[in-house]
């Protein structure tokens, strides 16, 4: 899953948010240098991961993208279904998203010390472009698809994904939307049982 749905999965704490944020810029046994809390956050990232990528579901959306991404279709599926989470937030939150997104922006810059150095650097942009509310819309998409591809050197093709995006909208749309409820289940579950591990 991408950024939002990270943060969105965490719960209310926000340490943990913002472990689960930064989880895939932390390697191996390093998550255990931070805060308690943080480290929870980085772990739930990775059994988010896991989960996600063993899915049938998530399967099925990146298999129509893998014949002409290869191995960049997780990526741009977890992009697309951050887009889905967007657009259908109310769905998942009484929290109308451009509140919710300011708060972790805020939350960010207020532990910005604790963030592993790729994310001090990721921020700042993060925030001035505010990606996170972008996502709701296909201009927004667009414009993070662009940036991955750039920062592959174009050999990734991304910033051309939306064209299946927008031919399969329904077909990715009902994936997400039967894979978030699983999703949402079981981080909710396994952030219970972390939290139970860390004496939280």
């Amino acid at each position: 899953m991408n950024f939002l749905a990270h943060i969105f999965l965490s719960g209310d704490n926000k340490l943990i948010t913002i472990g689960n944020f930064v989880g895939d810029g932390v390697r191996g046994k390093k998550y255990k240098d931070y805060p308690t809390e943080i480290q929870l956050g980085i772990l739930l990232h990775r059994e988010i991961d896991t989960f996600t990528d063993a899915h049938t579901l998530f399967r099925r959306s990146t298999k129509r993208l893998h014949k002409n991404y290869g191995h960049y279709s997780g990526v741009i599926v977890d992009i697309f279904y951050d887009h889905f989470l967007a657009k259908n937030w109310t769905t998942y939150s009484s929290i109308p998203l451009p509140i919710y997104v300011e708060n972790f922006y805020r939350s960010l810059t207020n532990n910005f010390e604790v963030l592993p150095p790729r994310f001090k650097k990721l921020t700042p942009f993060m925030i001035e472009d505010n990606w996170l509310l972008s996502y709701a819309s296909l201009e927004g998409i667009q414009k993070v698809l662009n940036g991955i591809n750039r920062r592959t050197e174009g050999k990734s093709k991304m910033n051309k994904a939306t064209t299946e995006l927008k031919a399969n909208y329904e077909d990715f749309e009902n994936d997400f939307t039967l894979f978030f409820d699983e999703l949402m289940t079981f981080s909710q579950k396994k952030r219970i049982e972390l939290e139970t591990q860390f004496n939280i």
